[in-house]
């Protein structure tokens, strides 16, 4: 199977690398901003591990739309484990072959279980690129899922069906010489966090 088929590959991949840039916050950067204006550091953790929770109930049959899409409870010292610990239990959720063809409810609607895992990819790439603003790109990032996670939103998110005040934003041009994950910022309406 390639990525198209089974996205789970490109899942870990990207999962990995987000568990290691999670890694490396520490607790006074918690409350920094990040290029999501309602997003501090803390809330986008929070976000990145509540949403992690929900595909791993959907990769168990489960209903993910009763999960919350935020992690409450967290220890300020305690957002790698809990991201370890969900990323894990995706790995464990997802690991039926079965899965991929199952009919999954998910936010944007019922489909197909390799399509759900597909946006989730989307979602773990994006959320590696608002952390890696927000702490100053401490890692260089493997292109390889975000030239997915590209491709994910170019077909399911085109400029004509963004809605005024949805999720995404209109696409914004990409800075000159920004990479994959810059261009896919671009495209979900995102743009570098300044600082002074």
């Amino acid at each position: 199977m390639n990525a198209m088929t089974d996205p789970r590959p490109l899942y870990r991949s990207a999962a990995g690398q987000l568990a290691t840039l999670v890694g490396t916050v520490r607790p006074e950067r918690l409350d920094g901003p990040t290029p999501c204006a309602e997003y501090d550091v803390r809330r986008l953790l929070s976000h990145i591990v509540g949403g992690t929770r929900r595909i791993a109930v959907i990769g168990a049959g489960g209903d993910g739309l009763a999960v919350a899409p935020y992690a409450e409870g967290v220890p300020d010292d305690g957002w790698a484990a809990a991201y370890d610990e969900a990323r894990e239990r995706v790995r464990r959720d997802w690991a039926d072959d079965a899965r991929l063809d199952a009919l999954v409810r998910v936010p944007w609607g019922e489909v197909p279980g390799r399509a759900a895992l597909a946006g989730y990819v989307m979602e773990a790439v994006t959320h590696t690129w608002d952390l890696a603003e927000a702490l100053g790109s401490p890692l260089e990032l493997d292109p390889e899922p975000a030239r997915f996670a590209l491709a994910v939103a170019r077909r399911v998110l085109p400029e004509a069906r963004r809605e005024e005040g949805g999720h995404f934003a209109s696409a914004v041009p990409a800075p000159e010489g920004a990479d994959v994950y810059g261009q896919l910022a671009s495209w979900l309406g995102r743009r570098p966090l300044v600082t002074a």
